[in-house]
């Protein structure tokens, strides 16, 4: 366990973005955890995954702790379910590779996802029509303040959508530690959202498997979404905005081919990366910070944007969305 001062985080966040910590260090077990907070006491303290959800717009003045912990465990099963802990630190979309090898079912449609295992409850990640919240048991999460590991059911995390309590009531609060999931034995596909129908059909896939799911995912989203090693994003950058019947209704007589999916609540999901479309900001580049040319959700450095340069057209994207739409965009990626 090593402490380093003036580290640069470039390698450790997906949009490439250059800034330093002024302390750093990693952890692998939660031994190592209580180790440092306890040599670093009253420093302000980040906690760093994959990087792959976060901008940063400076420097990190205090001491930055990457989550290694490694290890995944299937822990029992039933009839109908295999229920499997994975540590925090593990590489999701390898984790996702390793259940599907083993007929494990339910994550197929969360391939290649970027970042890491601990990131997935944090923010209840979802990819064509499938959300973690439907497949999640448990977690075990470290409190930073009283020092001690505490259990957390379904009900506990208080899932939305992109949300959960470890985003808004308890943010900054705890470390996930590990997840566990349950997976089913016998698989219930999900190929009715997005074009993952047209993309078996179009692999020739006869017999449906969760295999063949997975690998249509990884065909739609390669095609679809840079790879973060030779353009730095972080995925979707906004969320898909929820709207009431009224302002559906108001928005769907002025712009009758507005893309929306109704909501078992009422209200009406709008397609965020439509909005941002028809806002002229699809292929926008500007210096090194731009809009990605196959998907407007998509900000990204094309190679020496500054954080600030990504915020600062986040924010003309939002007020041009406001002002067009009259609808407000939320930021799907943390900023720090």
């Amino acid at each position: 366990m090593q402490i380093q001062e003036n580290i640069s985080l470039k390698q450790l966040n997906t949009f490439g973005i250059e800034a330093k910590a002024r302390r750093f260090a990693v952890f692998s077990d939660t031994d190592e955890l209580e180790e440092l907070l306890a040599t670093e006491a009253g420093q302000p303290t980040l906690i760093l995954g994959g990087g792959s959800n976060i901008l940063l717009t400076k420097d990190v003045d205090g001491l930055v702790l990457k989550n290694e912990i490694k290890g995944i465990e299937e822990l029992h099963e039933d009839a109908d379910y295999v229920y499997v802990k994975a540590g925090a630190g593990e590489n999701w979309h390898e984790f996702v590779q390793y259940c599907l090898k083993r007929n494990w079912a339910g994550l197929e449609n969360l391939s290649l996802i970027p970042g890491l295992v601990g990131a997935s409850p944090m923010q209840n990640i979802g990819a064509y029509g499938v959300e973690i919240a439907e497949l999640f048991w448990g977690l075990e999460a470290f409190h930073l303040q009283e020092k001690k590991v505490l259990t957390f059911s379904l009900s506990d995390c208080e899932f939305g959508y992109r949300e959960s309590v470890f985003k808004r009531k308890y943010k900054g609060q705890f470390v996930i530690l590990n997840v566990t999931y349950r997976l089913r034995k016998k698989p219930v596909f999900h190929t009715g959202y997005g074009a993952i129908q047209q993309e078996l059909e179009k692999m020739g896939v006869k017999d449906l498997s969760i295999q063949a799911i997975s690998q249509a995912v990884i065909n739609i989203r390669s095609s679809k979404l840079p790879d973060p090693k030779v353009t730095g994003n972080a995925g979707s950058f906004f969320k898909n905005p929820e709207i009431q019947p009224l302002q559906y209704d108001l928005l769907k007589e002025k712009f009758p081919e507005a893309i929306a999916y109704s909501l078992v609540n009422g209200n009406y999901k709008l397609a965020a990366g439509w909005l941002i479309e028809q806002c002229g900001w699809k292929g926008f580049r500007e210096g090194d910070a731009g809009v990605h040319p196959k998907q407007a959700l998509v900000l990204v450095n094309y190679g020496h944007a500054s954080g600030r340069d990504i915020y600062d057209l986040s924010e003309k994207i939002l007020l041009s969305v406001k002002e067009k739409f009259d609808v407000e965009l939320e930021r799907e990626v943390n900023i720090l």
